[in-house]
């Protein structure tokens, strides 16, 4: 299968396009790169790298593909709140150009990964079929570009749309700015680990190597069993309070439990149901928070990882580029 991956050198494209060489598809990697052109592999042997933006990139590039995976985004709450109208153009309207072109083009099959995060604030434990509540323009331009993109959908082209719990775990493209990562890197830098205010709040996670495990099945299931539909993905067991959580990270690591608070109370707090992807394509993951979190240490510890790279801290890193006169 040819697979077009836009946002390819981000935190989970990174990850994603190895594992899609190593089962033997080809891939086309799309990306502006403003963290680096070196978190890929070599171009050849089946990957062709594309520098670009997906609000503009021209029709050529859909020729001969057989699917895309739209990774492309602004890709938190704090970067989608420097510029909502920019953070509109890319996570929404840009993926809808994207899908728009690509079922024009006779690509067959389009995965959006959107979040879980549309979930906002849920005192139940939420599926596919409840309501949602986006609290932050990252969430609501998600939200968006899952109902339009959605629509598309017919026999010939099959969507699906991915809500992803909140990843953690080593990718090339490192991001210290995601709940397990950060932990094990303030205990690693600082001897403590810094909660979010107040740490009763839920959030569901999942490593990025099986997010990009869930990616690969439903690109590779039956289309008849996902086109059109919504998958939470994640896993039922990887549904956490924060403290507890943050006592999990200590744990693993073995590390005292200390700790430190930071921020304002957070107002999203959500459990989520990801009974449907296990029981529709068999999605189980191979990490915890534990493993993930002795994985991410061990790298620190190893050197492979440094702890003060400044794209590390996606929001930071846009300030930084923006401020040199970046067009984003």
């Amino acid at each position: 299968m040819k697979i077009l991956v836009t946002g390819a050198g981000g935190y989970i494209g990174s990850v994603l396009v190895p594992m899609l060489l190593n089962k033997g598809h080809q891939v086309v990697a799309l990306d502006r790169f403003f963290f680096g052109e070196d978190k890929l592999p070599p171009e050849g042997q089946g990957l062709l790298v594309k520098k670009d933006d997906i609000r503009f990139v021209g029709k050529t590039i859909f020729e001969g593909v057989d699917a895309v995976v739209d990774l492309a985004a602004l890709s938190n709450d704090p970067s989608g709140e420097l510029d909502p109208v920019k953070t509109y153009s890319i996570n929404h309207l840009g993926r809808l150009r994207i899908a728009v072109v690509a079922r024009s083009m006779g690509v067959k099959r389009y995965i959006l990964p959107s979040s879980c995060s549309i979930y906002g604030f849920k005192d139940e434990v939420v599926n596919e079929t409840s309501g949602i509540n986006p609290l932050t323009v990252y969430a609501k331009a998600n939200y968006l570009a899952e109902e339009d993109i959605l629509n598309l959908a017919d026999d010939s082209f099959c969507v699906v749309i991915l809500r992803q719990a909140t990843v953690y775990g080593f990718s090339p493209r490192m991001r210290f700015d995601l709940a397990i990562n950060g932990m094990v890197k303030g205990f690693f830098t600082g001897g403590k680990i810094p909660i979010l205010k107040d740490g009763t709040q839920w959030r569901p996670f999942i490593h990025v190597k099986d997010t990009s495990k869930a990616i690969i099945s439903v690109l590779e299931s039956n289309a008849k069993l996902v086109n059109k539909q919504l998958f939470n993905m994640g896993s039922n067991e990887q549904n956490y309070q924060v403290f507890d959580l943050a006592r999990r990270v200590a744990d693993a690591i073995n590390i005292p439990f200390e700790y430190e608070w930071y921020g304002l109370p957070d107002l999203r707090s959500y459990r989520v149901d990801f009974s449907k992807i296990k029981n529709t394509v068999g999605f189980s993951p191979d990490y915890n928070a534990e493993k993930g979190a002795e994985e991410v240490w061990k790298a620190l510890k190893e050197g492979k990882l440094n702890p003060d790279d400044p794209m590390s801290i996606t929001v930071q890193w846009y300030k930084k580029i923006l401020s040199e006169g970046a067009m984003v």
